[in-house]
């Protein structure tokens, strides 16, 4: 397997700061040559599954999500995450605890009248799904734009500031108005995050100083993000949970602020339910997983833990 050193994770984190920053830039922050950079960013796509995605703000683009869980027989369950996979309107479909688990985001638009159809038909007809459960995400405290912190420790503060592209104060704070070339851009950005101008401006029929012009404005509003995806066993993890708390709401705030400063969890979000925080915990192994489980993670306020180790990943934000 791969073993990164300081360039390929130098790399890693240059493109979580700025995804679509030239080869020519990132490469002077290393300190390297731009064919270096070119060959590790091929090599790492190749042997690590690295992908570069560019996503709607949620709340900008008026899209719900949901955490839903679904138990199924053993011998059906990895077709059925299979299925669910290749649906456009679902992200981070994962299959836990034993098999029998899937954990999916499904994604729904405000006002849609067909949106939650996977929801409400499609789901109640798979006769072989034992059991659902959908928890509205209400609130993002780790995740989406914000990376894991195991993958963004390479750089130092003076390299980190040549990178971090702007981003101005109010970003993300009202819906968008995506148009219909809009969403060709964000189809194609979602493929490739560093699809270059001329391909976006072909996907778009826009010019390429207009693609330039729509993608900076998106961005600085918040309206989109850049996220990427790799192989974590690339930084040492062998075990992956999700998992499922109950916290008081007078407390679920504080507690889940409290969590995502940890840096054994990638995600840490609030949602709906009487598990109403849900967490993604990375670590170097299960003694690693139970030792953060039985001392950093034993809050008084966290009244329930239900940890659903993670056996499979088979989508991640984008499409397979």
């Amino acid at each position: 397997m791969l073993v990164p050193d300081d360039i390929d994770r130098g790399l890693i984190h240059a493109l979580h700061l700025d995804a679509r920053a030239p080869f020519t830039r990132i490469a002077a922050v290393l300190g390297t040559s731009t064919q270096t950079v070119v060959r590790r960013y091929a090599r790492l796509r190749a042997e690590a599954g690295l992908r570069v995605v560019a996503l709607p703000d949620p709340a900008s683009a008026r899209r719900q999500q949901w955490i839903v869980r679904l138990t199924a027989t053993a011998r059906t369950a990895q077709e059925i995450a299979s299925a669910l996979a290749r649906r456009p309107d679902t992200a981070w479909v994962r299959l836990t605890s034993g098999g029998t688990e899937i954990v999916a985001i499904i994604q729904t638009t405000a006002g849609s009248p067909d949106s939650h159809a996977l929801l409400l038909r499609d789901i109640p007809r798979t006769t072989s799904v034992t059991a659902v459960s959908a928890h509205y995400l209400l609130h993002t405290y780790l995740g989406g734009p914000t990376a894991w912190r195991g993958r963004v420790n390479a750089l130092s503060q003076p390299q980190r500031e040549q990178l971090l592209p702007a981003v101005s104060a109010d970003a993300g704070a009202s819906a968008i108005n995506f148009t219909d070339r809009d969403h060709l851009l964000l189809a194609a950005l979602l493929n490739d995050g560093r699809a270059s101008l001329t391909d976006l401006a072909a996907r778009t029929g826009w010019s390429a100083a207009t693609v330039t012009r729509r993608l900076d404005e998106l961005r600085r509003s918040g309206g989109l993000f850049f996220d990427v995806e790799i192989d974590d066993a690339l930084f040492g993890i062998t075990a992956s949970a999700v998992l499922w708390m109950s916290v008081a709401p007078a407390h679920l705030d504080h507690v889940a602020t409290v969590l995502a400063s940890h840096e054994e969890l990638a995600v840490v979000a609030a949602t709906t339910g009487p598990t109403n925080l849900l967490a993604h915990a990375l670590c170097r192994d299960s003694e690693a997983l139970h030792q953060y489980l039985t001392t950093r993670l034993a809050l008084d306020a966290i009244t329930r833990i239900e940890t659903a180790p993670v056996l499979r990943t088979l989508k991640g934000v984008a499409p397979i």
